[in-house]
């Protein structure tokens, strides 16, 4: 897996090690990436379930502002800060190692909301709706936030709707989709 365009392009990322997490293709990533790229540049980005990070460090590495990074697992987090420092982006980066229930309330208390947030759960936990919900509770969104969140294929996207959530797209793959959610008005 490596970084597939902008000031980081080429570099080679790790992974966490195990089936704990499900790496995005390059393949994947430079379809989402073309897709997102007027999104991205300027943009406070939240990758959440970050796994290796890549999704947040593509981000970076193509004109996001800032990244912060945030997983349960240590071995996630020692492989996003050794990537994040591979590819020269840790005065732009933030990571925590932290359930998400409370990454999002530290990253609340501290004042931040962000523009771009990806959310890649492990498939058929909910954890996915719960992330949203805490984040339309906490005003952890921007205004005109767009958030990416994976899916397993066969998931059905009506319950981001009932959360305050508008479906502005799905982008289906062989094994996932994603889901292009900006909040209600």
């Amino acid at each position: 897996m490596r970084v597939v365009a902008g000031t980081a392009r080429s570099i080679l990322l790790e992974t966490p090690a195990g089936n704990g997490t499900r790496p995005t293709t390059d393949r994947i990533k430079e379809t989402l990436f073309n897709m997102l790229q007027p999104y991205v540049c300027g943009a406070s980005v939240l990758d959440l379930f970050a796994g290796s990070g890549a999704l947040g460090i593509e981000a970076l590495s193509r004109g996001a502002e800032h990244a912060c990074f945030c997983d349960i697992s240590r071995e996630a987090v020692r492989c996003i800060n050794a990537n994040v420092k591979k590819a020269g982006l840790e005065g732009r980066s933030e990571v925590l190692m932290a359930d998400y229930r409370s990454a999002l309330l530290r990253l609340k208390a501290s004042g931040r909301s962000f523009d771009l947030i990806f959310l890649d759960p492990p498939y058929g936990k909910g954890l996915e709706f719960r992330a949203l919900e805490l984040i339309n509770e906490e005003g952890l969104a921007a205004e005109d936030v767009l958030i990416i969140t994976e899916t397993a294929q066969e998931h059905n996207g009506d319950e981001f709707e009932k959360l305050g959530y508008s479906v502005d797209r799905i982008k289906k793959y062989k094994t996932n989709q994603h889901y292009f959610l900006t909040k209600n008005s």
